[in-house]
């Protein structure tokens, strides 16, 4: 193994995907629930949107889109408290784990129900994408 996977120093690599967002270098960020284990979402980060998550011990991130922070659910109420960061072997992409701190932890749901951001499975077969609330309802 190499220094960077043996280090207790953090030292994010936040050059390893340029061109998503070159002024403001970001890496990405697994949301984990910490009770169900779900992957909830990907998201980026870039050094701004991971000082305010430890400050706040709330999920920001870094809107690629809206080249800003994103402060998860400021909008929907549908916010994450972060419990725990873990750093990759390479240091260049994170998981964070929270709690849902309501319903939603997606701006989409199911006959009201909360889904996570990975409803859908790709049938390989198909190449078609099934919904797994209605794959669920079936079983």
């Amino acid at each position: 193994m190499g220094m960077i996977e043996e280090t207790d120093k953090l030292m994010l690599d936040w050059n390893k995907i340029n061109g998503i967002s070159d002024e403001n270098h970001v890496i990405p960020v697994a949301v984990q629930n910490i009770n169900t284990k779900e992957v909830i979402l990907i998201a980026y980060t870039n050094e701004e949107a991971l000082k305010e998550s430890i400050r706040l011990k709330k999920a920001v991130f870094w809107s690629t889109s809206r080249n800003k922070l994103w402060f998860k659910g400021a909008e929907s109420g549908n916010t994450f408290t972060l419990e725990h960061i873990f750093v990759n072997c390479e240091q260049n992409s994170l998981v964070y784990q929270v709690t849902p701190d309501k319903g939603n932890i997606c701006h989409t749901s199911y006959n009201g129900a909360a889904n996570n951001c990975y409803y859908r499975e790709l049938d390989m077969d198909t190449m078609k994408l099934i919904n797994l609330n209605e794959k669920n309802k079936g079983e």
